[in-house]
């Protein structure tokens, strides 16, 4: 039975077993409850072995340095792409980024790691981490995001692109000068998320201004049209969480863009 088949009062004894269950793995230094969690099919199962990791992790300081290393060795022990394998890799990336909320220098091997993983689904934990982590704890974060702007794989340039976002959501004046350094990518899909970055990150209260000024420093006037069209989509595709409309966003666009 799937976890949210369950009742409430059945999953919170649920959530209650397997955080029991892998504090005791921990404990006897067995990773069998933590596998077998970890693989689960059931998105929702590994999503509470992972903040599981992440609660035992505060709570039980002792155990911090075993949990790191456990969670080491199941990352690099199976680097095959069976489906069982690569979600375990995807739950440890996910519980390292529970951990890196507060910790990052503890835990940036692995996203050095699994932003190479052969399965799609490990690197994208490592995007979903790097948001969350972004948000609560953005100076590391941010400054070892910076370090892949540039990597050759595309695909790096551009999951990096993609997981700083969250950050820029509140606070964009802490990704745009990252973002300046793709201004001239010339892989399409990179651009693309560029794009689609600026957009998401100019919508919220005071944050179209923030962008704005700062468009009107880059050189690539072509791809800073296209994100201007982006934001403008936004404000109509999100007018219900977007503090201006569209028209008083292509308002201030006008009035603010020196093109």
């Amino acid at each position: 039975m799937a976890f949210y088949d369950l009742s409430k009062e059945e999953r919170l004894v649920l959530v209650e077993k397997i955080n029991q269950d892998i504090q005791n793995d921990l404990s006897s230094d067995i990773t069998e409850n933590i596998i077998k969690y970890f693989s689960d099919e059931d998105t929702y199962i590994r999503k509470t072995g992972y903040l599981a990791i992440g609660k035992i992790f505060y709570n039980k300081p002792e155990l911090q340095q075993h949990i790191l290393s456990t969670l080491k060795n199941l990352l690099e022990s199976d680097t095959s792409t069976t489906l069982s394998a690569s979600k375990v890799r995807q739950t440890v990336v996910n519980a390292a980024g529970e951990i890196g909320k507060f910790h990052f220098n503890k835990v940036q091997h692995f996203f050095d790691v699994g932003l190479f993983d052969k399965h799609h689904s490990v690197r994208n934990a490592v995007i979903g981490s790097v948001k969350k982590m972004g948000e609560r704890n953005p100076v590391p974060v941010l400054a070892w995001a910076k370090t892949y702007l540039k990597h050759p794989d595309k695909e790096v340039r551009r999951e990096i692109c993609h997981g700083i976002e969250l950050r820029g959501r509140t606070h964009p004046q802490d990704i745009l000068p990252l973002l300046k350094t793709l201004e001239f990518d010339e892989t399409k899909r990179v651009s693309d998320t560029l794009i689609h970055v600026i957009g998401q990150i100019a919508y919220k209260k005071g944050c179209l201004k923030t962008v704005v000024t700062h468009l009107n420093t880059w050189k690539n006037k072509l791809l800073v049209e296209k994100a201007l069209d982006e934001i403008v989509d936004v404000h109509n595709r999100y007018k219900k969480f977007a503090v201006l409309t569209q028209q008083e966003a292509i308002d201030f666009i006008d009035g603010s863009y020196k093109n």
